[in-house]
């Protein structure tokens, strides 16, 4: 099937009673049992529940794996991932990951017996540096946020895979419509469900997609033991936001790609980060493993022209906000907002500075869009 027609189809029809075409809320905490030992595949929505199972069974149609497990929060997809690995058990990823699982990373596991390695993931003689006997998985974000560096998903999953080491792609950037890590070989795909997948900023969610059954079992394990599953009205939500994403998802990189162009021109612009944009220093990979250029961009604002503090008081349309992939154009500081968890020491290995401002671009009028930038300037 066409992913726009797995979008709005794929895993959905989970009702026999009445044979409604969008997918119902069970809303229970609880199922009966017909008798000792046999109930109609659910027990306690905690474990299992229809709502969440068409959930699951769509995005891993999505992004072409064999099951996957909707859970809270990303975070909380993240945490049960990072569950595979034991004390003494090393980490390989990059230094310019997303704010928050840096933090859980360095703050929470680096605690509690693991060591990591956050390095230049652009560069593969790093990451054949870093790889030691105690490395059990290498987590790649790409493009990265903010600075949209891309990783070669091919040439790193390879190399892993011929170590026996797990690999893990977040992919919430992109989404399985631009991308889709299980075509290189990858382990396990991860999201923020908030983000692209759900796409309206009325919910938040996290899921881990697999394309192998030993770890979907350790995987279904962890999220139930750990109660990280996602609630039935949440999976509703994201559920229902999916079956537009194909739509979104280019609505979001048609008004992206005009902005980073405008961007790229403007005289109190220092640089541009976009995909889509020629002057990416990794075009040729950008080709090679993307079906687009999604919706996030960041740039680097000339404070010594237009002083950060003036620059976001008068935006008056593009809001300032964390998170991204919503229809709403959000825009942020990462050094004080979404990053700032790494601290400046961090935020200057990763190469986010003061003046860099992300934008994740929304499906508005996009000449509203720039001349509300304009305005700024």
């Amino acid at each position: 099937m066409n992913i726009r027609t797995k979008a709005v189809l794929a895993g959905t029809v989970k009702d026999s009673t009445y044979n409604s075409v969008i997918t119902p809320i069970y809303l229970t905490s609880t199922f009966r049992f017909e008798k000792l030992g046999k109930n109609k595949g659910y027990d306690y929505t905690r474990s299992g529940n229809p709502t969440r199972t068409a959930l699951e069974e769509n995005i891993a149609a999505l992004e072409g794996g064999t099951g996957a497990a909707a859970t809270a929060t990303g975070m909380a997809a993240i945490t049960a991932i990072m569950l595979l690995c034991e004390a003494g058990d090393h980490i390989v990823t990059g230094n310019d990951i997303y704010g928050g699982t840096y933090r859980l990373f360095r703050e929470v596991f680096a605690k509690r017996g693991l060591s990591f390695s956050f390095i230049n993931m652009m560069n593969l003689k790093e990451i054949k540096k870093e790889i030691c006997p105690k490395t059990k998985m290498i987590w790649i974000e790409t493009p990265s946020n903010p600075l949209l560096h891309i990783v070669d998903l091919k040439a790193v999953i390879g190399l892993a895979k011929s170590q026996g080491i797990l690999t893990v792609v977040d992919n919430t950037f992109l989404s399985p419509y631009f991308q889709r890590p299980f075509e290189f070989g990858a382990d396990i795909v991860v999201h923020s469900t908030t983000k692209y997948l759900n796409g309206h900023s009325d919910v938040v969610g996290g899921v881990i997609v697999y394309n192998d059954k030993s770890i979907e079992e350790k995987i279904k394990l962890l999220v139930n033991a750990i109660g990280a599953s996602e609630a039935p009205f949440d999976a509703w939500l994201v559920l229902r936001g999916i079956k537009t994403l194909p739509c979104r998802m280019e609505a979001h990189q048609h008004n992206a790609m005009k902005m980073a162009a405008f961007l790229e021109k403007h005289p109190r612009v220092k640089k541009v980060y976009y995909t889509g944009l020629k002057s990416h220093p990794q075009r040729a990979l950008i080709k090679k493993q993307m079906k687009g250029f999604g919706g996030m961009l960041a740039f680097e604002l000339d404070t010594s022209k237009t002083p950060l503090k003036s620059f976001f008081k008068k935006l008056k349309v593009l809001q300032l906000a964390e998170s991204l992939g919503g229809v709403e154009s959000l825009i942020e500081h990462p050094w004080t907002m979404s990053h700032a968890s790494m601290g400046p020491e961090g935020l200057r290995a990763s190469g986010i500075t003061p003046e860099t401002i992300r934008i994740s671009v929304g499906i508005e009028g996009v000449d509203d869009l720039i001349e509300d930038l304009e305005n700024a300037f």
